[in-house]
């Protein structure tokens, strides 16, 4: 799904109603319906419902929204706030007169000058219609002082668009406490990029998007910068096989894994590796880790380095398709020294992970000897060690925009929306996982996955990107027989097959 900016929305909106015969009215109610009958879901026997409208367009669905309420027998109290008088939309004003014209006897006051607050507590379902995309400052005020009054009052509140004081792409001089805590936003069409930053969840709440028929041909031919991908996604991008393949067609990689007390690591990347469908998957070790590598998985071969231990060397003796590094490799000095020799000696894409990543962050110059499309994919303390701290998901989003585009590589920053930063700026963001996968070793299993459809002839972006769906598909799978709290990487890895299964048929 194209993730669209709030200008661009602006766009296809006038592009709709210009050239398709929809008018801003039809899609005010299109937006109004599915607002009103989420507040409907979201009643019971002692709910009470106010609405807040701003004086835009965002304003209008609110008052169109309480109008559908009233329609249904409820009888929601309904502030329409246009300070000094004659700040209305045409829009606002005609939901305004449809209202008052329908139910005369409405529970309506229009703000002017001073406001009386209502009676607000946890059993009032609030409707925010306060400011939509078109926010241009933040709240200051009384429209600040307003916000902070309904959030205090603990009530259920449901967002149109955005959360009011919230601006839908990039906020980063926001502060919470001047912002609506929306129990859930309700987005027409599209999300907005600021519902897949960590610091908003507590702004945004749970978020869907209302479909209100927006131009098909506009939304095809205008070019995002942000994606939210799904399976439908992710489909198009897995190849078909033959019935007359062999494993030689599936590729063959090397996993750069596991040192003394960390060979976990290298079994479950070689496992993920295994289960999305490479042909040969190579274990690249310390001499200790023969014995658990071909017992645990006997499937992968075993290549030793010159060193008990930790890795002292890093030989490439074989045309490896792909080569992923890091899951459990440690950060002595002699491996150190091997990642930073093999670096200068090794010009194909990577998938860098883990202990590699963190041996970037203590020898800061193997950046500049890191090959074009590598695949970098840190968490958030990962990232940190290597670019320096960040305060927000979303000041670190922007590091990595700008990382990815000096270094040429792409970023895979993990986390609930695990992002896929690609070298030209554009952004896509994973739709599938779940909490269970907060556990140890998923990473090193998103590794293999990565580097075994690296192997498979996948171009690096889509690798990255398929590889991240497919492990959160497979962590879901996990989740739904162990339970959230009982998923184990193991589980993840053992579902990758199934996983895309799932999404290929």
């Amino acid at each position: 799904m194209k993730v669209f900016t709030a200008e661009q929305i602006r766009e296809i909106d006038r592009h709709t109603i210009q050239n398709e015969g929809v008018s801003a009215l039809q899609l005010i109610e299109r937006v109004a319906e599915g607002v009103a009958a989420e507040v409907v879901s979201r009643m019971k026997a002692n709910s009470r419902i106010a609405v807040f409208a701003g004086s835009g367009n965002n304003g209008a669905d609110a008052l169109a929204a309480a109008r559908m309420l009233y329609e249904q027998g409820y009888k929601p109290e309904v502030f329409l706030f246009n300070i000094g008088g004659d700040k209305l939309s045409a829009e606002c004003v005609i939901c305004r007169d449809q209202l008052l014209e329908s139910f005369p006897d409405a529970d309506f006051t229009e703000v002017t000058k001073q406001f009386n607050r209502p009676h607000l507590s946890q059993n009032h379902i609030v409707v925010d219609g306060l400011f939509g995309i078109g926010l241009r400052e933040a709240l200051t005020g009384g429209f600040r002082e307003l916000v902070k009054f309904i959030v205090d009052s603990g009530a259920t509140v449901v967002s149109i668009d955005v959360p009011s004081g919230l601006f839908a792409d990039w906020n980063p001089n926001s502060v919470d406490r001047n912002i609506m805590h929306a129990t859930v936003t309700l987005s027409a069409q599209f999300p907005h990029l600021a519902f897949f930053m960590e610091e908003n969840a507590p702004l945004v709440g749970e978020w869907k998007t209302i479909d209100i028929g927006l131009s098909q041909t506009e939304i095809r031919k205008t070019a995002a910068p942000f994606y939210l991908v799904e399976r439908s996604d992710v489909k198009k991008l897995l190849n078909a096989r033959s019935s007359f393949c062999s494993k030689r067609d599936f590729g063959s990689a090397m996993l750069v894994a596991g040192s003394y007390g960390m060979m976990g690591a290298a079994i479950l990347s070689a496992r993920g590796a295994l289960r999305a469908g490479v042909g040969k998957v190579t274990v690249y070790s310390p001499r200790c880790g023969y014995d658990a590598v071909q017992t645990a998985v006997p499937e992968a071969m075993f290549a030793a380095s010159n060193s008990d231990i930790n890795l002292a060397d890093i030989r490439v003796n074989y045309p490896y398709d792909a080569i992923g590094i890091g899951p459990g490799i440690g950060t002595s000095e002699s491996t150190l020294n091997a990642l930073e020799r093999f670096l200068m000696n090794y010009d194909k894409p990577l998938v860098i992970d883990a202990d590699a990543l963190n041996c970037l962050s203590m020898r800061q110059s193997l950046l500049h000897q890191v090959p074009v499309l590598s695949i970098l994919t840190p968490h958030a303390g990962e990232f940190d060690r290597i670019f320096g701290q960040h305060a927000t998901a979303e000041a670190r989003l922007v590091k990595a925009i700008e990382m990815a585009r000096y270094h040429n590589v792409l970023i895979v920053l993990k986390g609930k929306y695990t992002t896929i930063v690609r070298p030209d700026g554009r952004l896509y963001f994973n739709s599938s996982g779940c909490p269970g996968m907060a556990t140890p070793g998923s990473g090193d299993v998103l590794t293999g996955i990565i580097t075994g459809l690296l192997a498979q002839g996948y171009r690096p972006e889509v690798a990255a990107l398929a590889g991240v769906y497919i492990h959160g598909v497979a962590g879901e799978m996990a989740q739904d027989s162990e339970g959230t709290y009982g998923v184990t990487a193991g589980d993840i890895a053992a579902n990758v097959g199934r996983a895309i299964k799932s999404i290929a048929f």
